[in-house]
């Protein structure tokens, strides 16, 4: 298996598709910001939830979602009954601004046989005062679907015996080790790991065990490297690339939450019943 061909691979996560689709539209900077943030406050009534009202919204980190709930049954009565609660809170302009973002990604998803439905069909009725505004978020609650589950010790084992690269091994590993988001760990650096003591830093005041292997696997991922982040790309960086991102020995940058997940994906497809692959978000120890 090539990890790098991930190209045309279907993103498990719906924040991988809309970084896929954002990254192809022909958006000026300011309306890709603004599409990002709209994107992204769609996420949190397909698990049945609201997104934070007022500044928070913006700053507020999105549900983790399968970009199959899209094609759920009920996706289309969830997103617009949060139109409906939409329309309380910002100006008709501003909701029709946001919608035009979710169904140019749906129809683009759609194009590429990411999704097969279109969720936004409803949606044209919810500033109406149409039925799908009723429910509120008890609605939304009612309907919420079940929560995507952890990986069983048989996927997990299944998944280590996969012919994935060092990099990945210890990515893996450590969130599986500290519980950890991947986007926590993306961001750490390597003078956060204490080889020695087999623990790493996750936080200024929070320090998590690691076991003997992924410490060793981390060790030898660094290969002595002591700064720069902790988890590569596989190229160089390009140009303007914040030194904060950049390994200043390899100049490679910083491992995007994208590239992981798409590498996650493609390792993951063929262990999945369902032929979509797993979630980084997934990855915690079983219970007992």
């Amino acid at each position: 298996m090539n990890a790098l061909a991930t190209a045309d691979v279907v993103p498990v996560e719906y924040a991988v598709a809309v970084d896929r689709f954002l990254a192809e539209a022909q958006l000026r900077p300011a309306s890709r910001r603004v599409y990002r943030i709209s994107l992204a406050s769609w996420a949190w009534p397909l698990v049945g939830k609201l997104p934070p009202a007022g500044p928070g919204r913006r700053k507020a980190s999105p549900p983790v979602v399968p970009l199959a709930l899209l094609d759920d049954e009920a996706a289309g009565m969830r997103l617009a009954e949060a139109v409906a609660h939409r329309m309380r809170q910002a100006g008709a302009r501003t909701v029709s601004r946001e919608l035009s973002a979710l169904r140019s990604a749906t129809r683009w998803w759609q194009r590429r046989a990411w999704i097969a439905d279109d969720p936004t069909a409803l949606l044209s009725q919810a500033g109406h005062g149409g039925q799908a505004g009723h429910g509120g978020q008890a609605g939304l609650t009612r309907q919420r679907p079940a929560a995507v589950q952890p990986l069983d010790a048989a996927q997990l084992a299944a998944l280590f015996a996969a012919p994935a690269g060092l990099r990945e091994q210890a990515f893996w590993r450590l969130l599986l080790d500290t519980g950890a988001a991947a986007e926590a760990a993306l961001a750490l650096d390597a003078s956060a790991l204490n080889r020695a003591g087999r623990w790493i830093r996750t936080a200024p005041s929070d320090q998590r065990p690691l076991s003997s292997h992924t410490s060793d696997l981390l060790g030898w991922l660094l290969a002595g490297r002591v700064t720069g982040p902790l988890f590569l790309t596989d190229r160089r960086a390009p140009a303007g690339t914040s030194a904060t991102d950049l390994c200043p020995l390899t100049g490679k940058g910083r491992l995007s939450y994208r590239r992981a997940a798409e590498i996650f994906t493609e390792y993951t497809r063929p262990l999945d019943r369902s032929g979509r692959g797993w979630m980084l978000h997934q990855l915690h120890r079983p219970a007992g």
